[in-house]
């Protein structure tokens, strides 16, 4: 048989100890108490059968199946009065069981009974001692009644999950010969602490089912052969609803308990209970996991029938994790971005700033499409506009859209250029390059930094996942200016950008909100940053807006961003195409920002072919589209 857990001691009797033996001596009772709560709070159960009226391999036997059957981390004792009458005395004294990390403290009064043996103070034994309830031929037990995981839910309340295969290797207490043996072998196989499973075994009532580790459909069939041959060992086939739904990366995985995540939990974490790998499922963790009731019983040792209990804890309450996300949305944005190339498309709602969908392909949900840090091209000039317009500039003036131009010694060029002079408002609609950072000395530095800062660019985010607001260097010279305005060193998210149309959608920046209840959790190492508080709305100038708004829908009827127009429906956004250096590869982006409705988003594809945004923004539209 394996080792007990050690107890964590606090001997407070130990204490005390000196000071009741320089007052008292034999035949005071006063030592034998010491002496005998003293063994039992420590484990040294001998010491404390010496100092018992009855057979010391009895008493030591009693006292370490309490605490086994109780699967008590520490036992703590605090002496209170002491009465003598005769040869007979009463100490009185409170318990205080630690029945495991992420259990409950149980807390009890009770009485030693003692009594004058050939000259010495015994404790009258009885299984009364451990506990006034329990009687001969009872014995304790504790009762863990697990409730299921929480669901991570959409907007409408409809389950993000579907269900999945588990595999369960328990015991009936009852039936077993042997234990320890089971235990010791189980350990093998599975790396779980042999101690923690014999100890979850001995302290569950006889005859119930004990679950002992879990296992997903992977690791069950690696290691079902060996867990078959474990006498006493049955599998059962479970299937519980933790298979995330799109998006899938966002809502995340959940694995069984396993050796190395229990550690991480702290323990005991009991079979059947399950850890978020990833994902909405890891960050509300906590939330979502399933809440124990606790119970201490006293059983008929015979039998297994509950005779009484003895306290009981309801447990943590936990609760389903309601997103912002849209099902139907979801499956829009989910086919839109079906095609061949890596593509990405978030949709927010632009009067909340809440995300209705997230959709990937190639590209990682909650690293690219909420956190990623790509340059946004000419997609980026509907922030820059609104700095420009507050230097007065005409959106009817005629500025060139050339084929190369240099500004301050950066350069530019821009593909598929016309002979005719176009206006401001046509290259804008268009995304000409050229044309646009050629207007870096109208501008101030401050003014596009404000801009920026006033369209959400670089804002502290409070999503429960780490995400990117973006960044805007500081534009210090006309080469600098002219690539903010160009989009070339700017970085942001789709999100981020989704946030763009949104604002102008509706006249106000507002921060994205993924999840709207329950509260934030406490936030990982990996997203420590992330502040108490969401920033505060941004109103937009209503001049400016109402100017970008013109703009954004001339880019969609005679710009680059014609793909995005849906019949019968007014279609808002800004086409752009840029290339840029990733790790020394050179990468191409598509890009549309605007919006349909109340619906603003972001749509980005890793293409050499400009228009393959818009054509994603039009798919994902159309089928919004009544």
């Amino acid at each position: 048989m394996t080792a007990r857990r050690p107890l964590r001691l606090a001997l407070t009797l130990a204490l005390l100890a000196p000071g009741l033996t320089a007052c008292f001596e034999e035949p005071s009772p006063h030592e034998a108490v010491r002496d005998f709560l003293v063994g039992w709070q420590s484990g040294d159960y001998e010491m404390a059968a010496r100092r018992a009226d009855a057979d010391e391999a009895t008493v030591v036997k009693a006292l370490g199946d309490a605490s086994l059957h109780l699967d008590a981390a520490s036992i703590r004792f605090a002496l209170g009065t002491i009465s003598r009458e005769g040869d007979s005395a009463k100490a009185n004294f409170s318990a205080e069981v630690n029945l495991g990390e992420n259990n409950p403290l149980w807390e009890y009064d009770s009485v030693l009974p003692l009594r004058l043996v050939d000259g010495r103070w015994k404790v009258h034994w009885s299984p009364e001692v451990v506990h006034p309830d329990l009687h001969e031929g009872q014995r304790l037990a504790v009762k863990i009644d697990p409730e299921p995981r929480q669901p991570i839910i959409d907007r409408n309340g409809d389950t993000l999950q579907e269900d999945d295969t588990q595999y369960v290797a328990q015991v009936v207490p009852a039936e077993l010969t042997d234990p320890a043996k089971v235990c010791e072998e189980l350990s093998k196989i599975t790396g779980f602490a042999q101690d923690r499973l014999l100890s979850r075994i001995l302290s569950a009532p006889p005859t119930d089912e004990v679950p002992l580790a879990t296992f997903g459909p992977n690791k069950y069939r690696e290691l079902s052969a060996k867990l078959q041959a474990i006498q006493g060992l049955t599998i059962e086939q479970v299937h519980p609803p933790v298979a995330p739904k799109s998006p899938a990366q966002i809502v995340g995985r959940v694995n069984a308990v396993t050796p190395e995540s229990e550690q991480q939990l702290g323990g005991p974490q009991r079979a059947g209970d399950t850890v978020g790998r990833d994902g909405l499922q890891k960050a509300y963790q906590d939330q979502l996991t399933g809440s124990t009731e606790t119970r201490v019983v006293v059983l008929d040792s015979k039998s297994s029938q509950q005779v009484k209990e003895l306290k009981s804890w309801p447990g943590r309450k936990n609760a389903p994790v309601r997103t912002t996300l849209d099902t139907a949305m979801q499956h829009a944005a989910d086919l839109a971005v079906a095609g061949s190339q890596p593509a990405a498309l978030v949709a927010v709602q632009a009067s909340t700033g809440e995300i209705r969908a997230i959709a990937t392909k190639g590209f990682h949900q909650q690293r690219d499409a909420l956190a990623g840090k790509f340059p946004p091209g000419t997609a980026f000039s509907i922030v820059t506009t609104d700095a420009l317009l507050k230097a007065d500039l005409d959106t009817q003036e005629k500025i060139p859209c050339t084929a190369d131009r240099t500004v301050g010694g950066a350069r530019f060029q821009q593909v598929g250029v016309t002979a005719a002079a176009p206006t401001f408002e046509a290259d804008f609609a268009h995304g000409c390059v050229t044309a646009l950072a050629s207007l870096a000395r109208k501008v101030k530095s401050d003014d596009l930094l404000l801009s920026a800062q006033q369209f959400g660019i670089g804002a502290d985010w409070t999503l429960p996942l780490p995400g990117h607001s973006g960044h805007v260097p500081t534009p210090a010279t006309d080469a600098t200016r002219a690539k903010v305005i160009a989009g070339t060193s700017v970085q942001v998210s789709p999100l981020a950008m989704a946030l763009v149309a949104a604002a102008v959608q509706s006249g106000t920046w507002r921060p994205p909100v993924l999840v709207s209840s329950p509260a934030l959790p406490d936030v990982s190492a990996e997203a420590a940053a992330t502040p108490a508080t969401p920033p505060k709305p941004i109103s937009l100038d209503p001049g400016r807006v109402s100017t970008l708004r013109t703009l954004m829908r001339a880019g969609v009827t005679s710009g680059s961003a014609k793909a995005a127009s849906v019949a019968g429906s007014e279609v808002y956004g800004v086409a752009s195409h840029v290339g840029f250096t990733d790790k020394k590869q050179r990468r191409q982006l598509s890009w549309f920002v605007g919006w349909q409705g109340d619906i603003a988003i972001a749509a980005m594809v890793e293409t050499s072919v400009p228009g393959a945004a818009p054509a994603v923004a039009g798919s994902f539209f159309g089928a919004l589209a009544p």
